[in-house]
């Protein structure tokens, strides 16, 4: 049986981990953005949006445990309250946002909407990468800080030639 010590995996350096962070949520969001319209043709879009919104967002947690973080399994139902938390604080961000905006211009272009969107969007989005990586998903930081000086842990994985190839695994090979 392997264990979830065993199944750790190396922590991706900071670039490696917001690479994968914005491919992992910008395919969500992409994906997301489909969803909706074709959800909202059958409820309002008001609920079509929460609903993609809460499933978007339980997604986007598990792959960035399992790819951009890479914490050595699923997420912990603490990760995902954590990161429902930065979620809805880059949604508020971004309304904020726009509603500075329509308060500052009676009638903004769509250029201009887009703009400030999108940058609210981008600061939100390196300020959840940060939360995420330095609080949500924290992997033994606080252990490697008390173990500055010593030499790094060896990482020890278990090979089972019975176990079929995990989808998630071929899927990070790649």
């Amino acid at each position: 049986m392997e264990t979830a010590q065993s199944r750790q995996q190396a922590a991706p350096g900071a670039f490696t981990a917001f690479a994968r962070f914005v491919i992992c949520g910008g395919g969500v969001g992409l994906a997301s953005s489909f969803a909706v319209v074709a959800l909202a043709s059958w409820l309002p879009w008001v609920f079509a949006n929460a609903l993609i919104t809460v499933v978007s967002t339980l997604l986007a947690t598990e792959l960035h445990a399992r790819f951009t973080f890479v914490v050595g399994g699923r997420a912990t139902w603490r990760q995902h309250a954590q990161s429902a938390g930065s979620a809805a604080a880059a949604y508020v961000v971004t309304c904020v946002a726009m509603l500075v905006l329509h308060q500052l211009v009676a009638a903004p272009g769509a250029v201009l909407e887009q703009v400030v969107y999108l940058s609210a969007s981008a600061l939100a989005g390196v300020a959840r990468f940060a939360a995420l990586r330095l609080v949500v998903f924290t992997r033994n930081r606080s252990q490697a800080a008390a173990t500055v000086g010593t030499a790094p842990p060896v990482p020890t994985t278990v090979a089972h030639a019975s176990t079929p190839a995990d989808p998630a695994v071929l899927c990070y090979a790649a």
